[in-house]
């Protein structure tokens, strides 16, 4: 019996070596799902106790965004780097492209930065394995997508570049402006890891008396111009009914719940959707040196990300 559990055990872990060796073997990894293991092997990757990735350490930057293009790159996914200049510094978004010879493409983005000396697991690491775990959900269902998908991990979001035309989001964006790209929707994943049943949740003024008390959901934060779009979002969650989903519509002219690289592209006009634990109106460990991979809820995070796979091939 010892025996034929050890050579089990040595058959998955072959089985798991070869999706990754090689991706385009459709049989190496079968599952149409996000799974709680890979999440757990990207974050292994990508948080790093000794090493913090805020915006003065460009070794640990470089470090994060070239082991995310590698892995694109073993998808089948081609990537190129952004390059920039903030305060005489060379900074770097990673795009891409998931092309399916479409007239327009869907931007789904997640910054890879942290605040200060902390590992940023929720913030905003859970974003980046969301967008990850996104990308190879999708590649193994190209043919069944209707528009280009353009996945871009973010140099800068945090302080002091926060709001700022440094943000990496806001290079992207206008980078898509000034290229008068055609594009769809733009997908924005920032803190999506924290759930808590109890009654912690708290809101920007007005709002606290029409949404749960609880945290136990996962928001879908829009503008006008993206109003369907938050609509999409939740009725996937709602399908699978794994996951509570609330929707909120906030002008952009209110700065309230318009955090994360989100404002980046709704100033532009751009049809976007922030998916959000909702962060610091949540989580008691935003920006702080408990931000660690503990406080994940990765089952949670998968059915996320199947909500955000779902409303992408539907599209």
């Amino acid at each position: 019996m010892r025996i034929a559990v050890i050579l089990r055990t040595s058959c998955i872990g072959l089985f798991i070596s070869l999706s990754w060796i090689i991706p385009n073997w459709g049989w190496a990894n079968p599952a149409r799902n996000a799974q709680v293991t890979h999440l757990e092997l990207y974050l292994s990757q990508i948080l790093n106790v000794d090493e913090f990735r805020n915006h003065k350490n460009l070794a640990e930057l470089n470090r994060v965004s070239a082991w995310l293009k590698e892995q694109m790159r073993r998808l089948g996914i081609p990537c190129q780097f952004q390059d920039y200049i903030a305060n005489s510094q060379g900074y770097r978004n990673l795009v891409c492209q998931l092309n399916v010879k479409a007239e327009q493409k869907i931007v789904v983005g997640a910054h890879y930065d942290v605040y200060a000396n902390i590992q940023g697991a929720n913030n905003n690491a859970s974003g980046v394995v969301g967008v990850l775990e996104t990308a190879r959900l999708l590649s193994l269902q190209k043919k069944n997508l209707k528009h280009n998908i353009e996945f871009v991990f973010y140099g800068l979001e945090e302080p002091p570049y926060y709001k700022t035309e440094h943000m990496g989001s806001y290079i992207h964006a206008k980078a898509l402006r000034k290229n008068k790209q055609k594009v769809k929707a733009v997908f924005v994943l920032d803190s999506i890891g924290y759930y808590d049943e109890n009654l912690i949740q708290t809101y920007p003024a007005g709002l606290k008396w029409l949404y749960p008390r609880h945290g136990n959901y996962i928001a879908s934060i829009g503008h006008l111009g993206s109003v369907g779009l938050t609509s999409d979002f939740c009725t996937a969650m709602q399908v699978r009914q794994l996951l509570e989903c609330e929707r909120f519509i906030i002008p952009t002219f209110i700065q309230s719940m318009d955090y994360s690289s989100y404002l980046s592209y709704a100033r532009l006009n751009y049809p976007t959707v922030l998916i959000s634990d909702t962060a610091h109106y949540r989580y008691p460990y935003y920006h702080t040196e408990q931000d660690t991979r503990d406080k994940l809820d990765l089952k949670k995070m998968t059915y996320v990300i199947d909500g955000v796979v779902h409303t992408l091939l539907a599209q």
